[in-house]
């Protein structure tokens, strides 16, 4: 066996979703030498709109995952870096035994807290909302009988605390929804209107810093180096935007899955609560971006994955169809309109099926446009490129129709994993390169 200090570096990014854990290890320049995954217990919905774990169950997960790359990968590890859900949220004490639940990223159920926000939060802050961290907040601490928490965390912090960092810290993209101002790099002081905040919020770290060293007894129970630094992660969407290969100014991605998720990196912050816009710094720069309910789970409404490949064969992608949809999976749009009222628009259905399917791939590639378009008259520069992730970015027809729409080149994404893009913000830390944490596939 080659001894340990003898093997090539290698870095880790862990990706804590929702239904379970990935993570993988790449080398320095940037392949990936070794993959894990473990599942994770479906969410719980004890009430309309309520969505919650109970978050002991992430740390056998991650234990797996990080043993599993410890055993495999070819490489000594020597950076961790973590990503999670954005917005949720977990008390607990000052040892890190959760106080509370987690309440999931889509837990809508903080709607008197979030007017209460509402009252004091300025108009585009994203603590907004009833799904925001800062309502969670406020709408466990109501809940918090019997308990004294210590510390407001989110998926990536405790998990961060737990590996050795500490608790009480996190990165500066998982704070934004609890009300943390990114541009002045402070708490702000209107978060004052609620006294119990302030003493549970933790320190901010910039993304891609490093937080502390792996703990003994975590690196000897998973086989690992003793002197592993943790590296400050970010949020899944994030890490899987920086997977994508994006590297400059006008650079986006958007996201095809069950929804329509953009993103641009810019020089500049913008913001819009009205339509969901936000910005996260990561090394020096802003990504800005914005999420439409329309998606693939529109066109699993009507078609399977076998049907969707079948069907796209027969469609000439620069033959435009004519037809005028919005397709959206049910009443309501936030981006690029904000129009909870908004229906879809399917109609009418052409006699061929290919036409239809066709039809519902221009309405999403003029979404997409539209959403690129709004980012840019928000202040955003115009994509120069654009990379696609997730499941319908393998689909070359509907590519070739998003092209079109869009007027600029659609290429695939460089990597579809988030944890790979997390693996990059922990390589970053060690070749002293984080104000540019990219590489190549």
């Amino acid at each position: 066996m080659t001894p340990l200090r003898s093997r090539p570096d290698c870095y880790v990014g862990v990706d804590l979703g929702t239904s379970g854990c990935r993570a993988i290890a790449i080398d320095r320049q940037g392949h990936s030498i070794a993959e894990a995954r473990a599942a994770l217990p479906a969410s719980r919905h004890p009430t309309p709109g309520a969505s919650e774990q109970d978050p002991q169950t992430w740390w056998p997960a991650i234990t797996r995952v990080l043993g599993r790359l410890a055993s495999q990968a070819s490489g000594r590890i020597r950076a961790i870096a973590v990503d999670g859900t954005s917005s949720t949220l977990l008390l607990c004490d000052e040892h890190g035994a959760p106080c509370s639940p987690a309440l999931m990223y889509d837990d809508t159920r903080a709607r008197d807290q979030a007017q209460a926000i509402d009252a004091v939060a300025p108009p585009d802050s994203p603590a907004r909302g009833a799904g925001s961290a800062l309502a969670k907040l406020l709408y466990l601490l109501e809940q918090a009988h019997d308990t004294t928490p210590a510390h407001a965390l989110h998926q990536a912090d405790w998990i961060a605390g737990r590996l050795g960092a500490g608790y009480g810290i996190a990165d500066e993209n998982n704070v934004l929804k609890l009300g943390y101002d990114p541009v002045a790099g402070q708490w702000p002081a209107w978060l004052q209107a609620f006294p119990m905040v302030p003493p549970l919020l933790p320190e901010v770290r910039p993304v891609g810093g490093v937080t502390g060293w792996i703990a003994p007894e975590v690196a000897a129970s998973l086989g690992l180096p003793n002197d592993v630094l943790l590296v400050a992660g970010t949020t899944d969407s994030n890490a899987a935007t920086l997977a994508a290969g994006i590297s400059q100014a006008g650079d986006a991605v958007t996201s095809l899955g069950s929804t329509l998720v953009l993103k641009i990196y810019s020089d500049h912050p913008i913001a819009s609560a009205r339509y969901g816009v936000y910005s996260h710094r990561i090394g020096g720069r802003w990504l800005a971006g914005g999420a439409s309910n329309s998606g693939g789970a529109v066109l699993r409404q009507f078609f399977s994955d076998t049907e969707l490949t079948a069907l796209s064969k027969r469609i000439d992608p620069d033959r435009p169809t004519g037809l005028d949809y919005y397709p959206l999976p049910g009443i309501g749009e936030r981006f690029p309109f904000s129009d909870p009222d908004r229906q879809p628009r399917m109609q009418p259905r052409p006699a061929s099926d290919h036409a239809f399917l066709q039809g519902l791939f221009e309405g999403i590639a003029a979404i997409e446009a539209a959403g690129y378009h709004r980012l840019a008259d928000l202040g955003a520069p115009y994509p120069r490129r654009v990379l696609s992730s997730g499941g319908g970015a393998k689909n070359r027809v509907w590519q070739r129709i998003r092209a079109r729409a869009l007027g600029v080149p659609v290429v695939p994404a460089m990597h579809g994993e988030a944890a790979y893009g997390t693996a990059l913000l922990a390589r970053a830390a060690i070749v002293n390169d984080a104000a540019d944490p990219r590489g190549r596939g």
